[in-house]
């Protein structure tokens, strides 16, 4: 079931497939939270889908708007050079829908407290 609204997280990639389960667990929790948002996949290489073919299976859904949310801890060469690039395509592809990009999750404050906490943890 498609929504007008789209969220796309972007994650790096591994051959190993137990690397994309807390990617996933990640997309399936913000759907409990918002089922009425699309929630998808995607990855910059070695997993499929690829960021242009997720946003595609979006907007085919019916999104009208998508944001991209990097699962990175830090911008990287990836998220300054290689995310901007694939943004601009999205747009060029798909221009009657509205592409945001946020920045990288590990950049978030609460994240940065979140692991903090966790190192801090007695157990």
């Amino acid at each position: 079931m498609g929504g007008e609204r789209g969220i796309l997280l972007f994650a790096h990639g591994s051959r190993d497939v137990r690397w994309r389960e807390p990617v996933e667990a990640v997309a399936r929790r913000i759907g409990e939270r918002d089922p009425a948002a699309q929630v998808a996949c995607a990855y910059l290489e070695l997993v499929e889908p690829d960021l242009p073919t997720a946003a595609a299976q979006m907007v085919a859904g019916g999104a009208r708007s998508v944001r991209v949310v990097p699962l990175f801890l830090g911008m990287g060469k990836h998220l300054r050079e290689d995310l901007p690039l694939l943004l601009e395509q999205l747009r060029t592809a798909h221009p009657a829908v509205d592409f945001s990009l946020r920045k990288a999750v590990g950049e978030e404050p609460e994240l940065i407290d979140l692991m903090a906490r966790i190192a801090l943890a007695q157990g």
